[in-house]
C-alpha cells in the first residue's frame, strides 16, 4: 500500500511540472511574436520616403473636407451661381493634389 502512495505523488507531481513547461513554451512563443512584430514595424519606418526632389511626384491624400472648403470658396467666388457644382469640387481637387506634390 505504501508503494502505491509513493507511486500516486510521485505521478502528481510529474503532473504538476507539465502545465508550467506549457505555460513557459506559451510565454516564449508569444515574446517570439512580439519580438517579430516589433521588427517588421522598425522594417516598415526605415524604407524611405519618396520626395519630390528625387524626380518622384508624391501625391497627398486629400481629405473631403479639404475640398469642399475649397470648392464652396470657388462657388462663392463665382456670384452662388448653382449648376456647376462638380466643376467647383474637381477644380478644388485638381489645385490641392497639386498644392501637395
Amino acid at each position: 500500500m505504501a508503494e502505491t502512495t509513493k507511486k500516486a505523488k510521485a505521478a502528481k507531481a510529474e503532473g504538476a511540472a507539465k502545465p508550467k513547461e506549457a505555460a513557459k513554451a506559451v510565454a516564449q512563443k508569444t515574446a517570439a511574436k512580439k519580438a517579430g512584430a516589433k521588427k517588421a514595424v522598425a522594417k516598415k519606418a526605415a524604407v524611405k520616403t519618396p520626395k519630390a526632389a528625387d524626380g518622384i511626384v508624391v501625391v497627398r491624400s486629400v481629405s473631403q473636407e479639404e475640398v469642399a472648403v475649397l470648392a464652396h470658396r470657388f462657388w462663392a467666388e463665382r456670384g452662388y451661381q448653382h449648376g456647376h457644382h462638380h466643376e467647383d469640387w474637381l477644380r478644388a481637387e485638381r489645385e490641392l493634389r497639386g498644392k501637395a506634390s
